[in-house]
């Protein structure tokens, strides 16, 4: 389940982007603690969660010497949940002009997945 989405340009690097995300995070969702992240937020974002926020920012890295597919701990969840979204016909293509309306159509794919997950009325 998302949530919380935020879309910025391509130009946006993503340890630019990840502050502004979990700031708003943060206020949405003040009890979390501990977050997952992959290698390319490593770095200032780990020191600016923990001082800021008081969250622990565990960055998950790749196994030394890897070749080929290797199932790393936690981050099958992030790359499983996308997968799930590219099903959705407008999150497989740049169709959007503004970041606001792919927002949206991740939340509108999200909903579509816990409504099918839903069991039916008796």
């Amino acid at each position: 389940m998302l949530l919380v989405v935020f879309v910025t340009a391509g130009s946006v690097q993503d340890r630019v982007g990840a502050p502004i995300l979990l700031g708003s995070l943060a206020k949405r969702f003040p009890q979390l603690r501990y977050i997952w992240a992959d290698g390319g937020y490593s770095g200032e974002l780990v020191a600016w969660a923990k001082q800021v926020l008081s969250w622990v920012v565990e960055i998950v890295k790749g196994v030394a010497g890897q070749r080929g597919f290797v199932v790393l701990p936690r981050r099958w969840v992030v790359e499983r949940t996308l997968a799930w979204f590219t099903r959705s016909r407008r999150l497989t293509r740049d169709y959007e002009g503004l970041p606001e309306t792919t927002e949206a159509w991740f939340y509108l794919a999200n909903i579509r997945l816990m409504l099918r997950r839903l069991e039916p009325a008796p």
